[in-house]
């Protein structure tokens, strides 16, 4: 095919739009998003939906055994390593309708044009449904492409529970999506992730794409302070071991240390459970969730530090126990230098106005990036606003983040 033809290629938006809004409909809310959790039913029935489609487009599924789906168009070298791209599809208790489906719909949508306009590319190429990004239902995030990189072992990865004590392998099976392909990572050419931004520096900047150059560092803690269960009533203030006393001060000063290592240092707090959880007595116990992120690993290890100084601290001056038990470390990441460029040449072919960027979220593309040469790219969300159910986007935004990973993935796959 001449290279004007390829220039000219384009997916449909109404196509993807479409599709976009008929898995929105599986786990719908009443507020307009989406909760669909990981292994759910509902996720089951997203997976089936999606797994229909690609069958339809003639791919070849094939399961992992930590439920990871693989939908593969045949290469005319099918013996290449292929170019993947794919996302999740599983959602926050109350998500939205494109964080993780557009990834893995956009790429549906590449390969349904490729279809369409008869071209075979000499590389295969796959769409991934990554296990559990979200880390909602199942903790740590991104558990399902993390094993499949080697970041964890596969009995680490059955094992994770979720608040029930119910295991990943066994909803797995119960929704029947636990495979047999070994969950570990093959040559892959290359891999890319299409996602809303997730916040809102290009629509402030009235850009269409970001080209990701990498991932800021993520750190996760269960912080425990613990103290003495008295009565609300009789007990004065003054000699209370209040363990809320200590969080009061804690927080305050992580929100300082926070603004002191600005504009990219993000603190988080973004889960608590007071025990024994009784009205009228002060808690024995307190465990919080906190999230710490900067795309400088350096950084990140002095905010780690500090937090570790200021917890000692106030949890010494109000005479508390602390500990302090990290749950997951996903260092920064810079993307392969070849994936970017291929989103690069992509967004100045089709002449969208654009942004190179670092991205504030933990994505599948983190642990992927640590096996096979990776790169992203981003369009607006409305509000910057994600993990809520008012998210939105633009059809016309997710449209010109598809047509970029349409050429991208061609770049890479060779016509």
């Amino acid at each position: 095919m001449a290279n004007t033809q390829i220039h000219s290629l384009r997916i449909s938006g109404e196509r993807l739009w479409g599709r976009l809004m008929d898995m929105a409909r599986i786990g719908a809310t009443e507020q307009g998003g989406c909760n669909r959790q990981a292994l759910t039913d509902l996720d089951k029935a997203g997976r089936d939906l999606f797994v229909g489609w690609c069958r339809e487009a003639g791919c070849e599924i094939s399961v992992d055994q930590m439920g990871n789906v693989f939908a593969r168009r045949a290469g005319l070298e099918d013996d290449l390593p292929p170019v993947l791209t794919g996302s999740h599809l599983d959602t926050q208790p109350t998500g939205g309708r494109f964080d993780g489906v557009y990834g893995v719909l956009a790429g549906l949508e590449v390969i349904q044009t490729l279809n369409d306009a008869g071209i075979r590319t000499r590389a295969p190429l796959e769409v991934a449904v990554w296990t559990n990004e979200e880390g909602a239902r199942f903790s740590p995030a991104m558990i399902g492409s993390g094993v499949w990189a080697g970041a964890f072992d596969l009995v680490y990865g059955h094992g994770r529970t979720d608040k029930q004590g119910t295991s990943i392998a066994s909803e797995l099976a119960r929704i029947g999506y636990l495979g047999e392909r070994p969950a570990r990572a093959r040559p892959l050419a290359a891999s890319f992730e299409v996602h809303i931004e997730q916040g809102p520096i290009l629509e402030t900047e009235g850009l269409q794409v970001g080209v990701v150059t990498g991932v800021q560092g993520i750190r996760w803690y269960d912080l425990t302070l613990e103290g003495q269960p008295v009565h609300a009533g009789p007990t004065p203030m003054t000699v209370r071991r209040d363990p809320f006393m200590g969080l009061g001060a804690i927080l305050p000063r992580l929100y300082q240390l926070a603004e002191e290592h600005g504009p990219w240092a993000r603190v988080t707090f973004g889960d608590i459970r007071a025990e024994p959880g009784s009205r009228n007595t002060v808690p024995e116990r307190l465990v919080l969730a906190v999230d710490l992120r900067h795309p400088d690993q350096a950084v990140l290890a002095r905010l780690d530090a500090d937090f570790r100084r200021i917890v000692a601290e106030e949890a010494s001056r109000h005479r508390l126990q602390a500990d302090i038990r990290e749950e997951w470390h996903s260092p920064a990441v810079t993307f392969n230098g070849d994936c970017v460029a291929a989103v690069q040449g992509a967004v100045d072919a089709l002449g969208y106005t654009h942004l190179r960027m670092c991205s504030g979220a933990g994505h599948d593309s983190v642990y992927l990036s640590r096996v096979a040469p990776t790169s992203m790219i981003f369009v607006p969300c409305e509000g910057g606003i994600s993990h809520n159910e008012a998210e939105n986007a633009a059809p016309a935004d997710l449209e010109a983040g598809a047509n970029v990973l349409l050429h991208a993935m061609l770049r890479m796959a060779q016509i």
